[in-house]
This record gives structure tokens, sequence and C-alpha cells, in this order.
């Protein structure tokens, strides 16, 4: 494998630009338990107005921030209803059950979004003998949906459902700002009408850590008990607040240009023999099958997807499989400016 590798992995494996570096150097700080650390007030009050609420809450990781809006929403012994392949139902270790004592109610969908019909088929009647529905959650983007985005008015229609069930809502937004630039709408819309919104500064807007839980006051009141609870609590976490105050100063607005990168890389791979790519991405995410003719006549292996990567690995391409057939490249700031040419060049090379 090359020493410098393209990698495709994820938007999560950007580094901190050297705005940033300078920012954390000099960030003023103090113990964020006690929330005296400025530069975390600033961050939070940034976020809070970037997405239309009045507090947000500084986490370190994206799954924090959606485990602390689970269990602040809900009560032990109730229902999550959520997408089949969401970041809450597969990726956060059955946190929702281990910590808070709730049990998904999963919605298979055939792109990642979920319908307002599907949510009001998934509430549980109120009876004696059923566990109570307690939340409803979306994601947008929708990570293995390949970065899809649920449109405003979807959104909207959802959220009527919730509240004619007396729900909350959550939103995963993790890429919330990729989603808005596909819809070319502003954070704020596309947050709009939740009764919690968690998006991460450390995905496409490139900061080391950090995500933000933003909410009402109250709520997030009792999400900062919640957070310490979990293991949460900082001290002076100010030298991380500062790169997040960067990236959603500096980086929001050039974010339309990993989709740009995303759409070129699908439709490179896509003129490939043995490469299936269902649609060009919306925003960042590329899913896309690997055929057992890419490897010739002579492949008799159970799945495509590892041995596929284990040949793009030693081509300098990094990316991750989905499942048995199917590989995610995610582009990002970090890459090179002819990461998708080497990718495409990489890929049509062929396994045999």
């Amino acid at each position: 494998m090359s020493q410098n590798p393209i990698d495709f992995r994820s938007d999560t494996v950007t580094k901190p630009t050297p705005q940033m570096r300078r920012a954390m150097a000099e960030a003023e700080v103090g113990d964020d338990v006690f929330e005296e650390d400025p530069t975390v007030r600033r961050l939070e009050e940034m976020a809070a107005a970037m997405i239309g609420t009045e507090a947000a809450l500084f986490v370190p990781t994206g799954t924090m921030g959606n485990q602390i809006a689970l269990h602040v929403h809900s009560r032990a012994g109730q229902e999550v209803i959520c997408e089949m392949r969401s970041h809450v139902m597969n990726y956060e270790m059955g946190a929702m059950a281990v910590l808070s004592g709730l049990l998904p109610r999963p919605i298979l969908t055939d792109d990642g979004l979920l319908t307002a019909d599907q949510v009001d088929a998934a509430v549980m009647p109120d009876v004696s003998y059923r566990p109570r529905t307690g939340l409803v959650t979306l994601e947008n983007t929708h990570n293995m949906g390949g970065g899809k985005v649920m449109t405003i008015s979807r959104i909207r229609e959802i959220q009527e459902v919730a509240r004619r069930h007396s729900l909350p809502i959550h939103l995963d937004g993790a890429r919330i700002f990729n989603a808005a630039a596909y819809l070319q709408v502003s954070p704020r819309e596309a947050a709009a009408g939740f009764d919690s919104v968690m998006f991460c500064v450390s995905k496409g807007l490139g900061a080391p850590v950090g995500s933000l839980l933003c909410a009402g006051a109250a709520f997030a009141k009792e999400a900062r008990k919640v957070r310490k609870m979990f293991g949460g609590g900082m001290r002076q976490v100010g030298v991380l607040a500062a790169a997040g105050l960067v990236a959603l100063g500096e980086m929001v607005d050039r974010i339309s240009e990993d989709h740009v990168s995303a759409r070129n890389l699908a439709a490179g791979l896509r003129e490939i023999q043995g490469i299936e790519v269902p649609a060009l991405p919306e925003t960042n995410i590329l899913i896309f099958r690997v055929l057992p003719e890419w490897f010739g006549p002579a492949f008799v292996e159970k799945g495509t997807a590892i041995p596929f990567l284990a040949r793009l690995r030693e081509r300098g391409i990094l990316a991750v499989p989905v499942d048995r057939d199917r590989v995610r490249m995610v582009t990002h700031f970090d890459l090179p400016a002819d990461a998708v040419e080497k990718a495409v060049r990489a890929v049509s090379q062929g396994g045999g």
C-alpha cells in the first residue's frame, strides 16, 4: 500500500486546519462542568443561533448527543421509532437499551427515509399489554442510505404525525449542513420543528472532536445532567470548542464542494464493468455494489466487498464495507485534488 493512501473511509478522518490549530492553542478556557469555559459558551451560543434553538450543549461525540436526547425525551420501557439502518439503531452499541432501557421500533425503507404513513403505523396503541411509543427519530442526511436527504415537506409531514400523537421528535443531524446545502436552505430551516437536534463538527466541517445537542433551555439543562451521568462532563474543553468555532465560521459554505466530488466519483465508477452505482449521490456519501465480474471468471469467494477493498488498499485507496457486496466511499475536504481521478483509475484496473 502507498505510504500516503487516499482515505475515502469517512469524513471523520479529516484533520484540523491550521486556523483550528491556532485557535486551539490560543483558546481561553475554564472548567466546563462548573459552566466556566468561555470558549465552550461561545460555541454553544453560536450553534443554538444557527439551528434556531434557545440553547445548545457541547458533547464529545454524536453518539453521546443522540443518546442524551433519547434519555431525556423518553423513559425506560418505551419504544423509539427509527429507520432500520439508522445510526441510533446500528452504530451506537445498543446504547438506548443499555443506558436508557429503551426499545427500538425499526422501520425498513427502500432509501433510508421514513414517511409519515410509516411513522403513523409504527406508533403503538395505548393498551396495557404493549410498550408505549416514546419518541420519533429521523436521520438527515441518512448515512447508510448513501447520504440521502429528507425534504422539508416530508419532514413537516412526519412532525405533524408526532404532534398528533403527542410524541417528541429528535433529529440525528450529524451531517445537517450537508442536508441544508443540498436542499439550498439554511441549517435553521432544516432543523425547524424538532424538539432536539444533534449535529457534528467533526465530520464534514473538519473539527477534530465534538458535537452539539440543540434544544430548548429546559431540555438543555436536563441534558447537561445526563451528559455528566453518561461520563461526558469535561473540564478545560475550550481547546476543542475553539476548533468547533472555526468549523462553524469557516467550513460550512464549502461543504457543497464535497457533494460535487462524490458525484464525479460516482460518474466515473459507474462506467467501470462490475461496479453498480444505483444513482448519483445527493451529498458526500457514495454506496455502490461490487459484482463478481469485477474480479473475472476465477472469482469464487462468497462476498465481494472485502476482497475489493483489499485490492484498492494495495493501490493506495481506502474505503469501508457496508455489507457483503457493497462499499462506501465518503468525500471530504482533506482529499487531494486528484483523489477522485486516482480512485477511479484504481477501480478501473479490475480485480483479476
